[in-house]
């Protein structure tokens, strides 16, 4: 749930990059952290893991716009795919106002896309969200690699939510910012729906 700073007029935001492990949720948030033009942003921080790395800042989007005078600040966090790490998954998906679910798009992986959307709805639960009530956005990452499997077997397999769906190359940027953009706007959205309290 967004934070309201009434103090210097501000509604912080919560996104989660979510996914299995090495699937590009780290070199989206690396892409968009080293685009991003804003100025008012912190610094990249990570958290090291074994294999998979918490990483998370924030920043101050130039043309989101106000909502009755607040400016929106959005705070980016990847997950740790690995399964080990699911105390750190709970936590980090506590407070958010939406999901980017990075998959891989290599036909070996769907098990593992499969898995990791399984943990999301279930950590999303038992914090007392429901996935289909949420601003969510499917990235299907890593299109580039020959093994990639098409789309449409991808979404007929993970999307049944009917969420918008972006395919991403994200160590070349492609789909970052569409995905991002995204469910950025439903975010904004769902606050215009609601009161600043």
């Amino acid at each position: 749930m967004s934070f309201v700073n009434r103090d210097t007029k501000e509604i912080h935001c919560k996104i989660v990059y979510y996914g299995p492990s090495l699937g590009g949720k780290t070199t989206n948030l690396q892409w968009v952290y080293h685009k991003a033009v804003s100025e008012d942003k912190s610094e990249l921080v990570s958290l090291p893991g074994d294999v998979d790395r918490t990483l998370f800042f924030d920043f101050l989007p130039i043309d989101i716009g106000e909502i009755r005078g607040f400016r929106t600040r959005f705070h980016l966090f990847t997950v740790p795919g690995q399964v080990v790490f699911e105390p750190s998954r709970k936590l980090i998906l506590k407070g958010l106002d939406g999901i980017i679910f990075v998959a891989d798009s290599q036909a070996e992986r769907m098990e593992e896309n499969l898995q990791s959307l399984a943990d999301l709805e279930k950590n999303l639960k038992l914090q007392g969200y429901d996935i289909a009530d949420l601003p969510l956005v499917f990235q299907y990452n890593k299109r580039d690699l020959p093994n990639a499997l098409p789309v449409a077997e991808l979404r007929s397999s993970l999307n049944r939510f009917n969420a918008p769906d972006f395919e991403g190359t994200a160590r070349e940027g492609t789909g970052v910012f569409e995905s991002l953009k995204t469910v950025s706007k439903s975010i904004i959205t769902v606050l215009k729906g609601g009161e600043i309290y």
